[in-house]
């Protein structure tokens, strides 16, 4: 069994599309939608999810880019996941503008071929992103839905070592209990709540000075298109129709982004072919890392 947490903040049409595909009973479902978005984006969202079964709410809260706040709602998504249910192995986190590119029994065929791993893109953040090291060097505050960089240098935690990728993930119920419960990552919670973009490092670093280094993959199953955004960054491009082919072919889990507003068609092109056998048929092999993340990205910023 699968366990999901999603964020949403807006789309909540596109939303309830997501949720149908990616729904099976006896799943758990945790879902956040940013109080930000405002009251009626919320009942909205729970009015539509009365008629599921293993589904809950969590308590609204600011969920700021950049901030710690995202990992706040993530690390209180898994702990209730972890409460609602005994039986789920493994849990993903969504966003509201993301889709499965194949079945949720292909999904839990991938699963109980890969026992054990960790779905999680985790760099040396000082030998491979040097350039993103001013995120921990230095304080940053959030409050009241604004990221302060206070200009207060601090040391990094001793005889820990930094490690950065991206917010998506699919990791053990071993890790979700360890890293919501275990006074080990404490020192992490407190450090990391005081840095820029904690929700692409926190849960790497907890992992890679915590845990067994040789079951993380190093990949977060996304099929994601980065494209310039300013001088280094790189955003996620939104797919449309066209891309359909690749999707299809594609061997990842998940992909991100869309917006079905620009393009009405992509999301019923995929509900389609999560109906093939392409999308439902699990077919063994030997699961390869990826090419390190840093050849293809220098500066993401999640959008």
């Amino acid at each position: 069994m699968i366990a999901y947490f999603l964020l949403v903040h807006r789309y909540p049409e596109q939303f309830k599309r997501l949720f149908k595909a990616i729904y099976l009973p006896g799943n758990q479902y945790v879902v956040h939608v940013d109080k930000s978005s405002g009251e009626d984006l919320e009942k909205d969202i729970a009015t539509f999810l009365e008629p599921f079964q293993g589904v809950e709410l969590l308590e609204p809260k600011n969920a700021l880019w950049g901030g710690y706040s995202l990992v706040d709602a993530e690390l209180r998504g898994m702990a209730r996941l972890l409460s609602m249910d005994a039986s789920w192995t493994h849990y993903i986190n969504l966003s509201g503008q993301d889709f499965p590119l194949k079945s949720q029994n292909y999904i839990r065929q991938f699963f109980a071929a890969h026992p054990g791993k960790q779905f999680i893109r985790a760099l040396d953040q000082r030998k491979e992103r040097p350039d993103t090291l001013n995120r921990i060097s230095h304080i940053f505050t959030e409050e009241d839905g604004v990221m302060t960089a206070t200009g207060v240098a601090r040391p990094y935690l001793p005889g820990d070592t930094p490690f950065i990728g991206t917010q998506w993930k699919a990791v053990t119920r071993s890790f979700c209990e360890f890293v919501c419960h275990d006074p080990q990552a404490d020192r992490f919670k407190a450090f990391y709540r005081n840095s820029f973009i904690a929700d692409e490092a926190f849960f790497q670093t907890v992992m890679m000075n915590s845990c067994d280094q040789s079951s993380v993959m190093n990949d977060d199953l996304r099929m994601i298109d980065w494209v310039p955004d300013g001088d280094i960054k790189l955003r996620p491009r939104n797919y449309e129709g066209a891309d359909l082919d690749q999707l299809q072919r594609s061997d990842d889990l998940f992909a991100r982004k869309f917006d079905a507003e620009e393009d009405p068609d992509i999301l019923t092109l995929l509900e389609n072919h999560l109906r093939s056998p392409a999308a439902n048929i699990y077919r063994a092999k030997a699961y390869v890392p990826p090419i390190p993340l840093h050849t293809a990205v220098r500066e993401v910023v999640a959008a």
